[in-house]
């Protein structure tokens, strides 16, 4: 569908156009903001604030150190491994002025994997949380990295609080291990040294890479996705039009608790957050639920940014049911579906619903959204201005209203391609500029979207699909079961048969009581033939089930 297909459906108030040109890169967008907004509080975490005034002095700090204590030149890669702590901030801008390209890493990787993104992003340095230098002491000798700047998780607090942060992780917690790699600088010595030296504005333009944000690998190997300036611009203009039907400049603050090297959480918390002087509440590990919801005791919140595994977790304790919700006006949903039952869970806790929006790394990342006020659930809600959707059958024929087929999507946030893979990119991006999502959805007749389930992960039961988010949906709608993951297993007589995994409260609940409550809900060949409970689900460190990883364990058992 074209444009304005979706425009003469937009309910009033939704953003219907953008200038993706309007700023020359995000390095202009963030000299403005940090003017407008200095004194405003940016990032908090662990009880430390960082205002916009400090992010532009450390940010040009570290630039000026980049720029003169070593070898870096503009459009070189620097990997940043940090967790939500305030360095990842300053570090990510300090290099962007500096005119050097971000590559997120995620810090959970294993070595094997942090070597695959240095060697394919050909990055010449490495900011690293000390916690993980150990795996990076390793790695680095196999890479073409030439400067590595370690941090630890208390450098920006005062010297009391972190002398005290940094010894009870390294002498008490025992979190952070004894590492030696030649030449490496401690990123507050990095900072002193930048902070004596001056730092050189760089002129990017807008079609310059600013970010290699790497795929999470689940169609092969990672790639980078190239976000250009312009991308990303255009992306923060699109979502900062919906957030502002609820939101107002400068007076919000906005938990994080998904990783800012994610591009979910970068755009929302990094581009959007910062353009509109608002402030983020940064949370360095959700999964400690019972500290993630102290910070929430000790800070007025309106905004929350999340997705359906964090909104389970969280509306299933005590502690977190009795916060005070009264300024919450936004909650945002992405990364994975957001089931019914968990977006009408937090609504009774909080008060306030849920807007789910679709969006993928190589769309940086946002297509699609919830418009505030306008919400409707089970849906991806309506495509962001200046964004056309449409779906596609097999051989690539455009799908009428209400017919599913592969979501593609055309617009200024649409990656540049994948870093040193034009096949891949030709394989994602068509010649007329459409980008091929994988993803199987369904477009209504009134704008709004639905995404029916990731093509390769449809099951086909004597020919009929199955798709396993609505499964998935029909299963945690049960009152004892807190999450499920659908996969398709092999089956002699229709060819696959569907096998859900159930983390349950209920100790007592039994297989034919969750079939019993399937088939009262679902078409017969949709009914889980198999059902294992187990006591967790795999998931990526952002919250995210990995059907594959089960579904290759089960394959696996046939062999």
């Amino acid at each position: 569908m074209n444009e304005e297909f979706f425009q003469e459906r937009y309910p009033e108030g939704y953003p219907r156009s953008i200038d993706a040109d309007k700023y020359e890169s995000v390095i202009e967008i963030f000299d403005g903001f940090i003017k407008r907004f200095a004194a405003k509080p940016a990032f908090s975490c662990l009880g430390q604030t960082l205002t916009y005034a400090e992010l532009d002095r450390q940010s040009a700090a570290f630039a000026a150190y980049l720029q003169n204590e070593t070898t870096l030149e503009k459009g070189d890669r620097i990997a940043v491994q940090l967790p939500n702590i305030l360095q990842y901030p300053i570090v990510v801008f300090g290099a962007m002025r500096a005119g050097m390209v971000v590559v997120n890493t995620n810090p959970l990787y294993t070595e094997r994997e942090m070597e695959h993104q240095f060697n394919d992003s050909g990055a010449k340095a490495l900011v690293v949380l000390a916690n993980m230098a150990d795996k990076a002491e390793k790695v680095v000798p196999n890479t073409g990295i030439k400067h590595v700047i370690v941090t630890n998780v208390g450098d920006m607090h005062g010297t009391v609080k972190r002398l005290l942060i940094n010894s009870v992780l390294k002498y008490v917690k025992k979190e952070v291990p004894d590492v030696s790699i030649a030449g490496t600088v401690p990123l507050r010595k990095a900072l002193a040294r930048g902070a004596a030296k001056s730092y050189t504005p760089v002129r990017v333009e807008r079609n310059d890479v600013a970010v290699l944000q790497y795929t999470g690998g689940t169609t092969g190997v990672a790639k980078g996705a190239m976000l250009t300036h312009r991308n990303l611009i255009a992306n923060m203009l699109q979502c900062h039009g919906l957030f502002n039907m609820v939101l107002s400049e400068g007076k919000e603050s906005v938990v994080a608790p998904l990783p800012l090297y994610h591009i979910y959480a970068f755009t929302v918390h990094c581009m959007v957050m910062l353009q509109t002087g608002n402030h983020s509440i940064l949370i360095p590990n959700p999964r400690d639920i019972p500290g993630f919801i102290k910070v929430l005791q000790n800070n007025e919140f309106t905004g929350f940014v999340g997705l359906n595994t964090l909104f389970v977790a969280l509306c299933g304790q005590e502690a977190f049911r009795a916060l005070d919700f009264s300024k919450l006006k936004l909650t945002i949903s992405g990364g994975m579906a957001l089931t019914n039952d968990a977006a009408e869970q937090w609504k009774k806790v909080t008060g306030c619903e849920i807007a789910e929006g679709y969006g993928m790394t190589e769309t940086s990342p946002v297509v699609s959204f919830n418009p505030p006020g306008f919400v409707k659930l089970g849906t991806i809600g309506m495509p962001v201005a200046g964004t056309a959707c449409k779906v596609i059958d097999e051989e690539g024929v455009e799908q009428p209203v209400g017919e599913p087929g592969e979501l593609c999507v055309k617009g200024p946030q649409v990656m540049k391609g994948y870093w040193q893979r034009p096949e891949a990119t030709a394989e994602t991006i068509t010649e007329d500029g459409w980008l091929k999502t994988g993803d199987m959805a369904v477009i209504s007749d009134d704008g709004y979207m639905k995404i029916v389930d990731r093509k390769k992960d449809m099951i086909i039961v004597s020919g009929f699909n199955v798709y396993p988010n609505e499964v998935e949906d029909v299963v945690v709608s049960h009152p004892d079961i807190v999450e499920a993951a659908a996969i398709g297993v092999p089956d002699a007589k229709s060819s696959e048969a569907v096998k859900v995994f159930v983390v349950s409260t209920n100790e007592d609940l039994t297989v034919e009581a969750i079939r019993e409550w399937c088939k009262e809900r679902l078409t017969g060949y949709k009914v889980p033939r198999h059902i294992e409970f187990r006591d967790e689900l795999p998931k990526t460190n952002v919250g995210k089930i990995l059907r594959r990883e089960l579904r290759d364990a089960e394959l696996a058992k046939h062999k």
